[in-house]
């Protein structure tokens, strides 16, 4: 099931150019986690299922992680080329074949491709309710990681440690960005006056 995550990665470049240094304090829906901390991870997992894309393995210094002290002067670039890499990555057919490893885990190409969708689509929304900035996933796309979400969040009710929160309940008429916000175990409402 291959498919272009290229709109999505580039959605969050443009995200990541606009955040401005005074934004990287801010809270963030991910509990813990200011703005710099989620971009310090967008940037590693970029990295991350790039190389699992290519089939090839991550160095073993550049682990993914979550710390806005490690972003250094150049984030504002350096970031989105690496979503335009990740982008370009799972555009070759052969990145949804076989098996690879992301996240010390191996898995499919197919699965490790819609991982990575879902890493870009749920920490676009992050950031973009985080920062203020308007943010309206294509659909289509949200029902493809809902594939990969919706049965580890009914296995994990309390939630599944390094990976989602308890899952909030999904109202009837949910649409698919609201449901895999939701299941991830973000509130559609969030506002950092809530934190």
């Amino acid at each position: 099931m291959m498919m272009d995550i290229e709109p999505a990665t580039s959605a969050l470049r443009e995200l990541v150019a606009r955040i401005s240094d005074e934004q990287l304090k801010l809270p963030t829906p991910c509990e813990k986690s200011t703005v710099g901390d989620l971009l310090d991870h967008v940037d590693g997992f970029s990295m991350a299922f790039t190389a699992a894309a290519n089939k090839t393995p991550l160095p073993g210094d550049q682990a993914p992680s979550s710390d806005g002290s490690r972003l250094g002067d150049d984030w504002r670039e350096r970031i989105p080329q690496r979503l335009a890499g990740l982008a370009t990555a799972w555009h070759n057919p052969d990145a949804w074949t076989g098996m690879t490893e992301a996240g010390g885990q191996s898995l499919p190409g197919e699965v490790a491709g819609v991982v990575a969708l879902n890493e870009v689509l749920v920490h676009t929304w992050d950031l973009a309710v985080a920062t203020g900035k308007p943010f309206a996933p294509d659909p289509a796309q949200a029902d493809a990681a809902l594939v990969f979400v919706a049965p580890i969040a009914e296995a994990n009710p309390s939630g599944t440690p390094g990976l989602f929160g308890p899952a909030l309940p999904v109202p009837s008429g949910a649409t698919s960005v609201d449901r895999l916000i939701r299941l991830t175990g973000r509130d559609p409402g969030w506002t950092a006056a809530k934190t």
